[in-house]
């Protein structure tokens, strides 16, 4: 997978993932919060921050592996930085990485529209949400209930991970630091044209 890389794609999904990895770990405090404002549906609100790094991450590099491999750098990253889950959210980055990466395989790594990129953040959403029914025990649970937190994670992936992604990364080509990548490259050509 990494065969093809270049220094410049690793070094720039590797500090991506440490960028939101402490991003990841700020926004937990927020989840707290929704948690303690609405239950457990507070989460997915806002569940898609935690997968925008893949989006990014595959929006600039579009390489094979940049979904996956961002969130499992990010996952691991916030564990060393404190994040309380442990070493599980590591598993977890790593699934809801390929939930990301699924999308963009679906297309070849050769389509990265906006429908494409809130796909991605959606595919996450479903990953993460089998992930978390299997270990959190959502099944006991009201059917309505859980149905509701899966729609809100699955609106949450498309807005927070792939919309957001999506501007994010094309704020970052508007100021050249891109200009070697695919984005940046699109970026220059959409100005000239």
């Amino acid at each position: 997978m990494l065969a093809k890389w270049k220094l410049r794609e690793v070094i720039v999904l590797s500090v991506l993932a440490v960028v939101f990895a402490v991003v990841y770990l700020l926004f937990v405090q927020l989840g707290n919060v929704l948690f303690g404002l609405f239950g457990l549906i507070g989460y997915d609100i806002i569940f898609g921050i935690w997968f925008i790094v893949s989006i990014i991450a595959a929006y600039i590099i579009r390489m094979p592996g940049a979904a996956f491999l961002s969130e499992t750098v990010a996952a691991t990253v916030e564990v060393m930085l404190g994040n309380a889950v442990g070493p599980q959210l590591i598993l977890s980055g790593m699934i809801q990485g390929l939930g990301a990466e699924a999308v963009f395989a679906a297309t070849k790594w050769k389509n990265y529209s906006t429908w494409v990129l809130m796909a991605a953040g959606m595919g996450s959403s479903v990953f993460s949400f089998a992930w978390g029914f299997y270990v959190t025990g959502f099944a006991a649970l009201s059917p309505g209930y859980v149905t509701a937190m899966f729609f809100v994670r699955l609106v949450s992936g498309a807005l927070l991970a792939g919309l957001l992604g999506k501007y994010l990364s094309e704020g970052l080509a508007r100021t050249g630091a891109l200009n070697s990548f695919p984005l940046g490259k699109e970026h220059k050509r959409n100005v000239t044209v």
